[in-house]
């Protein structure tokens, strides 16, 4: 077929430019001063915990979370599900939102490796309050499981990056606490909920038992979680870490780029805040687009693409072959996520591009 001089000019322009990436704030790219640092990093075996990059990685993200001590991990489902494990015991149930990444996204890992099953509920904008964990809660019984733990998410992910307040957070871990549980926090994405409430982290996370967080997606590091909790906590950590594959060799390297981002990367995080904003008030002008502005609290959107007679998946598939590239979290649902490597001109174009796909 032929093709004309302009069209195969524009053909090749999408082929080369790179996409805007708005799939996850997951696909950042490391900087040259991590790159670096990763080049020269000091290394040795961090099973044997002689990794003295990791070391001091793992020392200053207790710091910073006011922890006894932290364990790095290559992934944050890992996080989590060592931690459920620290927690629980076989036949127990954890509470958690029914859209909670520890239930959807971690390939049934509490129930395989925990021996545990979720019991989840439905919470507004996926906060959940002392309500309605006490409406799931349940105590010794011959009749049902009796609860195990108490898995918070902060901010959380499906239901569109939204953060749970400190005196919500604070009021569940107290009287879950008053039960005799534990808390959990996911919280993979707790530096943009601190950033977006003004709160330090320590301080936001403070009352929850153990933390999870991720160094790899807004902070910009290219691998690598870590969870904090007590001296006694992470030294049974490295067991199930261990058990799950996760020891580490000469992972100085990886510590590198992580430690660039805990200290540099909170403070980005408000920019992509506000071009999450700015995404979602172009969105909200978009005929077939359903997204409420003033819900956005942080780097995630979440909206209905129902109106514009496409599935989210045909959607998607439209715009990254115009180089705008998105997720479906459902068939009705299209997320999009900012991040470092996307800048405001970048968000605009993308908005041009949707409409146009959507007209």
């Amino acid at each position: 077929m032929y093709t004309s001089a302009p069209e195969a000019e524009l053909a090749a322009a999408k082929r080369t430019a790179p996409a805007i990436d708005l799939r996850s704030d997951t696909v950042t790219k490391p900087s040259p001063e991590m790159r670096r640092a990763m080049f020269e990093a000091e290394v040795g075996d961090d099973v044997y915990a002689e990794d003295p990059t990791i070391n001091r990685l793992e020392k200053r993200a207790a710091e910073i979370f006011g922890r006894e001590s932290a364990l790095f991990v290559p992934s944050g489902t890992m996080g989590n599900q060592i931690a459920i494990k620290l927690h629980t015991h076989h036949g127990q149930e954890v509470i958690c939102e029914e859209r909670g990444h520890v239930f959807n996204y971690e390939m049934a890992m509490m129930a395989h490796f925990s021996g545990v099953v979720p019991r989840t509920v439905w919470a507004e904008d996926g906060i959940l309050t002392w309500n309605h964990v006490a409406s799931k809660l349940k105590t010794k019984s011959y009749h049902a499981a009796k609860t195990g733990l108490v898995s918070l998410e902060n901010t959380h992910n499906i239901a569109g990056g939204t953060v749970t307040p400190l005196e919500i957070f604070d009021e569940v871990c107290d009287r879950t606490h008053d039960a005799g549980l534990p808390v959990h926090l996911d919280g993979a994405r707790v530096f943009n909920a601190a950033v977006a409430l003004g709160i330090d982290v320590a301080k936001l996370t403070a009352k929850a038992d153990t933390v999870m967080f991720c160094l790899s997606k807004g902070l910009g590091a290219p691998v690598g979680s870590l969870l904090v909790g007590t001296a006694e906590m992470i030294d049974r950590g490295r067991i199930y870490r261990k058990a799950l594959g996760g020891g580490m060799r000469q992972a100085g390297i990886l510590a590198a780029a992580g430690l660039i981002a805990l200290e540099q990367g909170p403070q980005k995080l408000a920019q992509d805040h506000a071009n999450a904003k700015f995404m979602a008030e172009g969105l909200a002008q978009i005929p077939g687009i359903k997204i409420d502005p003033a819900k956005v609290q942080t780097n995630i959107l979440i909206c209905d693409v129902s109106g514009s007679g496409k599935t989210s998946g045909e959607l998607s598939r439209k715009l990254a072959e115009r180089n705008v590239l998105a997720n479906g979290v459902g068939p009705q649902l299209l997320r999009f996520v900012t991040h470092l490597d996307v800048n405001r001109e970048q968000c605009a174009e993308a908005l041009r591009v949707i409409a146009s796909v959507c007209a």
